[in-house]
């Protein structure tokens, strides 16, 4: 063979990569394809669970369209409830456990700083809430029923202030 065919049979031999960038951008292109391929699959997977826009559920619509306002009914005439009576729904679960710091129901020590701050300012704390209390007004007892059972938590520790009366009812 001469070396004009030698040269022949040498370049028939050779890959379509003919230079070092060549092979450094298959390399390149190998490896970065094939990741977004896999993004893109993973996308596509995850993206089928969400609902479509338009394709919502009666109760994401009603919740949209809800009025503003609600109303809450209640017996205005219902008999005035009991210090005592209050503070067993609304304050024993916190104040006869102590829990949260709270203050524990007969404890004279605890008290008495909190009893010299007077009435007023307990019924606010109670009624707006202090430090782990939440509010107590505006719940399923009027003020005045709150007024009581402060009365009377403070009473198991020494306090003396007067219970709060109805409002007489006024005359027409």
């Amino acid at each position: 063979m001469s070396d004009n065919s030698h040269d022949q049979a040498h370049e028939d031999h050779t890959g379509p990569v003919k230079t070092p960038k060549q092979m450094l951008m298959l390399s390149f292109a190998s490896f970065v394809i094939p990741v977004f391929i896999i993004i893109g699959l993973v996308y596509y997977v995850t993206s089928a669970n969400k609902t479509a826009p338009g394709g919502d559920t009666e109760r994401a619509v009603a919740e949209r369209i809800q009025k503003v306002g609600t109303v809450e009914i209640r017996d205005a005439n219902r008999p005035m409830k009991a210090g005592q009576e209050v503070y067993k729904a609304q304050c024993a679960a916190c104040h006869d456990a102590g829990a949260a710091g709270a203050p524990k129901f007969a404890d004279a020590g605890a008290w008495a700083p909190r009893i010299k701050m007077g009435y007023d300012a307990l019924l606010n704390s109670a009624l707006k809430g202090k430090n782990a209390m939440g509010a107590q007004g505006g719940g399923d007892y009027s003020d005045l029923e709150i007024g009581r059972a402060v009365v009377y938590l403070t009473a198991s520790a020494g306090g003396k202030f007067k219970e709060p009366e109805e409002p007489a009812a006024e005359k027409k």
